[in-house]
């Protein structure tokens, strides 16, 4: 059955929509934008005239397909190499969708999308589609097929696994900026002093290479292991050098809302280290170095043309 060029309109209106949801449930911009067009695909197959919401008519079948993506994820995740880190996704990009309320920014920030890794599927899409879409209860019950009332109840389950998470300080461009110059100059400070005193007490680093470039496979906890942990990794030797290709250059950006680190070498981008900023320091290190995870952040940043690296070299 052929699209007629407003039920394709339709579709393309709704797209942007689709993604932000799907990268919140799944964590993955890539697996998000396939989701999206296996949608795309169920709705050119449709018997679209039988179809009275096209809007909910899509949610549905894209909630659906990330549910069974989440279920089998968690399959695959069991044999994953080392620690599973969402992907990373560069401030202006549509993936991370509406940022109008706290919620909205806070569902899409690189700690909550770590935490909601502990949720259920149907934890998680309730909790996605009420706190960052402003869903009611009864039209997500009538996408998962359950009781409004289940809904409710899940909704709750959610909130208290999530209870835990310490408020994130929200910060701009410029702020993210100095962070980042902050952290850098500890960092290659060749002291852990500097570090233990931006970090939390309870402070975890976490780094994804997947299998594919050496990344630690367990999570360090506490300042002080993390501050010993950065200073090693940072620590100038000529091996590390020759390990990632060459002297690296560090950029200040600002990554599901949050400051972080973009490491390039050449003109390949090789790291993306997000700091997680709470009002008692920095609360968690995810460095994502896993090449797959990083494709998206470096066309986008091949296509940046205001480039200003950190005055700090390795």
């Amino acid at each position: 059955m052929s699209l007629r060029v407003y039920e394709t309109d339709l579709f393309e209106s709704s797209r942007g929509r689709l993604e932000a949801i799907a990268y919140r449930l799944l964590g993955s911009a890539g697996d998000a934008e396939d989701a999206v067009q296996d949608t795309y695909l169920r709705w050119h197959a449709a018997d679209r005239e039988r179809i009275e919401t096209p809007e909910a008519w899509l949610t549905k079948v894209l909630t659906n397909l990330c549910l069974n993506q989440l279920t089998s994820a968690r399959a695959r995740r069991e044999t994953y190499v080392g620690q599973w880190l969402p992907e990373p996704v560069l401030d202006g990009d549509r993936m991370l969708g509406p940022a109008d309320t706290f919620e909205q920014r806070e569902s899409v920030s690189m700690a909550m999308l770590t935490l909601m890794e502990r949720l259920t599927p149907n934890e998680r899409v309730v909790y996605v589609l009420r706190e960052a879409f402003g869903y009611a209860h009864r039209e997500i019950a009538e996408i998962l097929d359950i009781t409004e009332s289940n809904c409710q109840q899940i909704y709750r389950r959610a909130r208290q696994h999530l209870a835990a998470e310490r408020s994130r300080t929200e910060v701009d461009a410029a702020a993210a900026r100095k962070i980042v110059e902050e952290f850098l100059a500890a960092a290659l400070s060749g002291d852990t002093q500097p570090l233990i005193r931006l970090l939390a007490d309870d402070a975890v680093s976490v780094a994804d290479g997947g299998g594919k470039v050496v990344a630690r496979r367990t999570p360090v906890i506490g300042a002080m292991g993390t501050a010993q942990y950065l200073r090693g990794m940072f620590q100038r030797s000529d091996s590390k050098r020759t390990l990632v290709g060459g002297d690296p250059v560090f950029y200040a950006v600002v990554v599901n809302g949050g400051p972080a680190v973009l490491v390039e070498v050449g003109a390949q981008v090789i790291g993306v280290i997000c700091l997680d900023t709470t009002p008692d320091g920095l609360a968690s290190i995810h460095i994502q170095v896993n090449p797959d995870k990083l494709q998206r952040v470096a066309r986008q940043w091949a296509a940046d043309g205001s480039r200003r690296p950190v005055p700090l070299s390795w």
